[in-house]
């Protein structure tokens, strides 16, 4: 099996078993599709599942580093069709849970004593359990409920090696298919070890968490855990205990004294600031990953990747929404066109851009039917969105079902109208023009630094003897003096307000 490929010593055992499980689940069109069929052999009994079903079934029993790659490619709805989305969205792992012997040494090694010692009290049986790792509840010596939230042993060491086979993988896959190509899957798995290395590593996800509480420490309502970071580590996360109710049912907030009106309306702001405004975001926002509490307050949890927007992206997704709801097919094929990786003709754009103003422009927006239309006008096109793109459609569509659920009518298009007026107080602020101005002062400062031998050059010219080509030149030299000196002034003015917004 896999022949083709070459592969270290350390990585075959387990090549086999990803073959064997792809044998057992009736893969062989699958992969007869990426253009490996030349490296698996044929069996196994497809049953009467569908195709996506065993593929995510397969995913599952091949661990965590597989369910991740299919978490990433269900947010691929501009290359995937709806069926496939689903079923990939519905990827989770069955680890069970180990006993805590066998992880004891990863603790003490973390801790540098035992967890009986590090705290007052030490709940040896999980809290949950994960592939990549396990939470126990301790109490520390001030009185403080926390978790501890333990990677798995050996966990790193397969994680490297899938990635590894991956890699090689995805090569020959784009190196025997031009429909392949198409999916540039050498990129996603790259994506894919990103994502990897980084929730490997619980200390990223520690500073991930305190990213997210200073985004928003001015909002009482938003908490993010507070990190202990005396004990955490690569493989270690100790964090508050955060206690409240996942939202998944109007009828269990209400049970528990919480609004779910509120709770939606902060759900959707909370997101569209992350998204618009901070430019960092949680990239998978369900409902195992929110807690509502008393008060109508909201927490984030399982902050091992964030997603990040540049401020040129969040500029050009308010530009999407605002073409649409103001029926611009100009504004929204140009968009379209900045946004559209490879080479991708005119038309199709403008195809795309005319038949999804045509269905959701100047109207309310209905996000879920707007991104559903949106993704298949671009898998219809050929048209292939940047990866940090469809994490932001994913992000939105997520909570937008997240909050659909809790209240049935609620209008994340509302909220997007709200977030307007934050975000031009945002693009106003002084803290955002800080940078730009102490910027500009700064080149104006070099062009100060010259202005005497600018000047001492400028004079020498103009004691020369005149004659009617210099004269032309005194007067242009005439103009640049002025610039420069208004531009020395101006750079003084800049640096004093820079100064002072401080």
């Amino acid at each position: 099996m896999l022949q083709s490929l070459r592969v270290a010593a350390r990585d075959r055992e387990r090549l086999a078993e990803i073959a064997g499980i792809v044998s057992r689940f009736g893969l062989s069109v699958l992969v007869s599709r990426l253009g490996l069929d030349h490296t698996v052999s044929e069996g196994g009994d497809a049953g009467d599942d569908g195709l996506p079903r065993r593929t995510r079934l397969a995913l599952e029993a091949l661990g965590p580093t597989f369910i991740k790659l299919g978490q990433i490619l269900a947010t691929r709805s501009d290359l995937l069709p709806p069926d496939w989305i689903a079923e990939l969205e519905t990827l989770h792992s069955n680890a069970p849970t180990l006993p805590f012997e066998q992880i004891r040494d990863i603790v003490e090694q973390a801790l540098g004593e035992s967890p009986e010692e590090a705290f007052a009290s030490f709940e040896s049986q999980p809290l949950a359990a994960a592939s990549m790792a396990q939470v126990h509840r301790a109490t520390t010596h001030d009185r403080r409920q926390v978790v501890l939230k333990i990677r798995r042993p050996g966990i790193d060491r397969r994680m490297r090696a899938d990635l590894r086979l991956l890699g090689q993988l995805a090569a020959v896959a784009e190196a025997s298919s031009a429909e392949m190509r198409r999916y540039a899957p050498t990129g996603l798995v790259r994506s894919l070890a990103d994502a990897v290395l980084e929730e490997l590593d619980f200390a990223n996800e520690g500073r991930n968490a305190e990213r997210l509480r200073a985004d928003f420490r001015g909002n009482p309502r938003v908490v993010v855990p507070e990190i202990h970071w005396q004990w955490t580590s690569e493989t270690l996360l100790v964090m508050d205990h955060v206690n409240g109710v996942p939202p998944r049912s109007a009828e269990s907030l209400r049970g528990a004294g919480i609004d779910p009106q509120a709770i939606a309306e902060l759900g959707a702001d909370l997101v569209l600031d992350m998204v618009l405004i901070n430019g960092r975001f949680h990239a998978d926002p369900h409902p195992g990953n929110l807690l509502c509490l008393q008060g109508n307050r909201l927490a984030l949890l399982d902050l091992g990747m964030l997603g990040h927007v540049s401020p040129r992206r969040r500029e050009e997704f308010i530009d999407f929404v605002r073409s649409i709801t103001a029926s611009d097919p100009d504004e929204l094929a140009s968009v379209l066109q900045r946004w559209s990786t490879g080479v991708v003709p005119a038309a199709n754009i403008r195809r795309t851009a005319d038949r999804l103003i045509a269905r959701h422009g100047g109207q309310r927006i209905v996000l879920a039917a707007m991104v559903a239309d949106f993704m298949a006008l671009m898998r219809a096109e050929k048209l292939v969105l940047p990866a940090d793109l469809l994490l932001i459609f994913k992000a939105l569509m997520t909570i937008d079902g997240v909050l659909s659920a809790i209240v049935p009518d609620f209008d994340l298009s509302q909220a997007i109208e709200r977030s307007s007026l934050r975000i031009a107080m945002h693009r106003l602020s002084p803290a955002r023009w800080e940078t730009t101005l102490q910027s500009v002062a700064r080149e104006l400062l070099r062009a100060g630094d010259d202005a005497p031998r600018l000047i001492r050059a400028a004079v020498a010219r103009l004691e020369a003897p005149v004659t009617v080509e210099r004269a032309d030149s005194a007067v242009a030299l005439t103009g640049a003096l002025r610039w420069l000196a208004a531009a020395v002034f101006v750079g003084s003015a800049l640096i004093a307000a820079a100064v002072a917004l401080r």
